[in-house]
């Protein structure tokens, strides 16, 4: 779902090595499997850290917000009959339970640690992979999620060219502490590559050009980041230390939602992401409803109970 995006997911239709931990948004064959290599899954409650380098403005902030609080809280069935994205988020749930040590531990409960605004960009306007790591250090370490988003006017190793954004984990930092904690990062694309990793609500630059979707948060940049985000949750929770879930070489594996790249909906096939929900008045596509009436276009998920790509609608 979202994985330079076209590009790469004709190239991935004949090297399916190259889809890897790295986000970058194509389809390819379905697969059949996910294999669990024994790894420890996140568990328990896990505080999500945002680190906004760059300039986003309120608003914008709110929309990435209100998508990872609405994760685990569904929104009001008076408000919406649409599918929500707790009920996307759910799927999470099998790899748990379908693990080969039949673990029963259920998958993660959100809560909001720290959120650090770097909007005079300390480390600059191009960041390395290793400045993000850095980035990504200042958030609370233990059973946490740090995720480093970078605005629109920075440039960041690989951005564009082979990934939308990525996962991995770093060593805890200071005295008396062991262990690792898991990173996000995902960068605006809006003026640096929308037809790449904000498709379908950008005209791709390869492949069928179909017509732009209307963003459902009017907002190009940031809607594009929910897909990635979203992927890449669902990625550092069932694969956090690249011992978990995935399939193929370990180096580049297929994981929940880059497994199922490029379905929104039923029926997508290459250029076409699905069938979705409209707004009747903004005409925006959506297959998702969240907290505070947000709507959002989140990707299929590889199911493991069924071993297939899951989609709301």
């Amino acid at each position: 779902m979202a994985f330079l995006q076209l590009l790469v997911v004709l190239i991935s239709l004949f090297h399916s090595s190259m889809a890897a931990r790295k986000l970058t948004s194509l389809v390819q064959d379905q697969p059949l499997l996910m294999e669990y290599h024994k790894g420890p899954l996140l568990t328990g409650t896990i505080s999500l850290n945002l680190i906004w380098y760059g300039k986003f403005s309120p608003s914008q902030r709110t929309i990435v917000s209100d998508f990872l609080t609405s994760l685990s809280s569904s929104p009001s069935p008076k408000t919406s009959q649409n599918p929500s994205v707790s009920t996307w988020w759910k799927t999470t749930q099998n790899y748990y339970t379908h693990s080969k040590t039949k673990t029963k531990t259920p998958s993660p409960v959100f809560t909001f640690g720290k959120q650090i605004l770097d909007d005079n960009y300390s480390l600059g306007k191009s960041l390395t992979t290793q400045q993000l790591v850095l980035l990504a250090a200042k958030g609370e370490q233990k059973n946490a999620i740090n995720i480093v988003l970078t605005s629109a006017d920075v440039a960041v190793e690989g951005f564009c060219m082979s990934r939308c954004g990525t996962h991995g984990s770093s060593k805890i930092t200071g005295p008396h502490k062991r262990g690792k904690f898991a990173y996000i990062w995902v960068g605006n694309s809006e003026t640096q590559c929308p037809g790449q990793c904000a498709w379908p609500f950008h005209q791709p630059i390869y492949g069928p050009q179909t017509a732009p979707l209307v963003a459902p948060n009017n907002d190009v940049g940031l809607d594009g980041m929910v897909i990635n985000i979203a992927s890449l949750m669902a990625a550092t929770v069932t694969n956090p230390f690249g011992n978990g879930y995935f399939q193929g070489p370990a180096d580049a594996p297929l994981e929940a939602v880059s497994a199922c790249p490029g379905v929104y909906g039923k029926g997508a096939y290459l250029g076409y992401p699905g069938q979705l929900l409209v707004d009747q008045n903004t005409g925006a596509s959506y297959n998702a409803q969240g907290v505070n009436g947000r709507k959002y276009l989140l990707p299929a998920m590889f199911n493991p109970s069924t071993s297939s790509c899951s989609t709301l609608v």
